[in-house]
């Protein structure tokens, strides 16, 4: 490469490295400017700087008026080689380059343990897509059930006879909703390492899992809810029972329950929006009397609840109260559309977008469940 004619040098320029041409393999100095140093990542420049600036380049004649310049760098995890008619563009080319290397060294690493691996799916994907009580359900499963088994092992090294084990474990212990959700669990995390490309195949694609089948809730008798109201009588259950009761809340839904003036208010908790949704459900003659000088509703965690109704009602569950409110009120002759309105079912997409009923109308329903 030959030198300046002109000694001149602008301000940039003096920053410049010296060419040196080396004969024998016709190897060169790359030279940039100040200006073209700092276009650079700033990790690159230090290690150009502390290598005092020398970037090879070699040109290639391929005829008497056709040539072609080269530069390779491969050090510091860099490997780059780019090519260019001249060595301005060479220049550019390689800073370009050096750019695209630097994003793909820095770019954060993808854990291939399970367990890191789950915990990073979790915190950047999962919470983001899922509500907050379904990301603690999913993590007390994780934690219980998946962790101890697969928690220190690479990913791609779980084998469909491991998942098989795991699965068949819980069906023979007749806990099929058990299975259900753990497999569900396992199968997101399984298809996000392949999107990530981590693993190839999906191991639970050859397991053969039985059809669970919910059972649903028991409504109870009306002997019963007097015997659940009348035996917590003094305390503040009975209060917390009869809103549960007669309102259809799911349990995860109580803790957001308020009194607001006709109506108990609370989260609608299965909405699967981005925005909270309400559900408005009247204060009907069955819940009033319960009431009476109440003005906040204060409710325990849910395991004290689900535990006092069990010594009670050793038959039932806190979720039957939910399904005795829908029984009653199919009994009552509430309205289709009031009821679903009551326990949050939806209407449907094009239901729910034209659908706004008046309080008025879900007092009257409300009012009819007096027995």
């Amino acid at each position: 490469m030959e030198r300046r004619e002109n000694e001149a040098q602008s301000d940039e320029d003096v920053h410049a490295v010296d060419v040196h041409v080396i004969e024998e393999d016709n190897r060169h100095f790359l030279e940039f400017t100040y200006k073209e140093i700092l276009k650079m990542p700033k990790t690159f420049r230090r290690y150009f700087r502390a290598e005092r600036e020398v970037i090879f380049y070699r040109k290639r004649v391929r005829g008497i008026r056709s040539c072609s310049y080269e530069a390779r760098y491969r050090r510091h995890g860099y490997n780059i080689s780019v090519s260019a008619p001249t060595l301005e563009e060479l220049k550019k080319r390689f800073i370009e380059a050096l750019h695209a290397a630097d994003a793909e060294i820095n770019a954060p690493k993808v854990p291939t343990n399970f367990d890191e691996f789950t915990q990073y799916y979790f915190e950047n994907f999962r919470k983001r897509k899922v509500k907050p009580l379904t990301l603690e359900n999913d993590k007390y499963r994780y934690n219980n059930h998946l962790k101890p088994l697969f928690g220190c092992m690479r990913i791609k090294d779980i084998t469909p006879a491991q998942c098989q084990k795991l699965i068949d474990g819980f069906i023979d212990k007749g806990q099929g909703k058990t299975a259900d959700e753990v497999y569900s669990l396992l199968n997101v995390i399984f298809k996000m390492a392949i999107a990530h490309g981590i693993m190839e195949r999906n191991p639970l694609a050859i397991v053969i899992k039985e059809k669970h089948f919910c059972k649903h809730g028991t409504a109870l008798t009306k002997e019963e809810e007097r015997e659940l109201l009348t035996r917590t009588a003094g305390t503040r259950y009975q209060v917390l029972y009869a809103v549960a009761l007669y309102t259809g809340l799911r349990p995860n839904e109580l803790y957001t329950a308020r009194i607001e003036g006709d109506f108990i208010i609370a989260v609608n908790s299965k909405r699967k929006t981005q925005r909270t949704e309400y559900k408005r459900i009247p204060i009907t003659p069955m819940l009033r009397p319960y009431l009476v000088d109440v003005d906040e509703l204060h409710f325990p965690r849910i395991e004290y609840m689900r535990d006092k109704i069990k010594a009670i009602l050793p038959n039932h569950k806190l979720y039957d109260l939910r399904t005795t409110f829908y029984t009653r009120c199919q009994e009552c002759g509430v309205a289709d559309v009031a009821r679903m309105e009551f326990v949050g079912h939806s209407l449907g997409a094009l239901g729910d977008t034209y659908t706004d009923l008046s309080d008025d109308f879900l007092l009257k329903e409300g009012n009819k469940l007096k027995y």
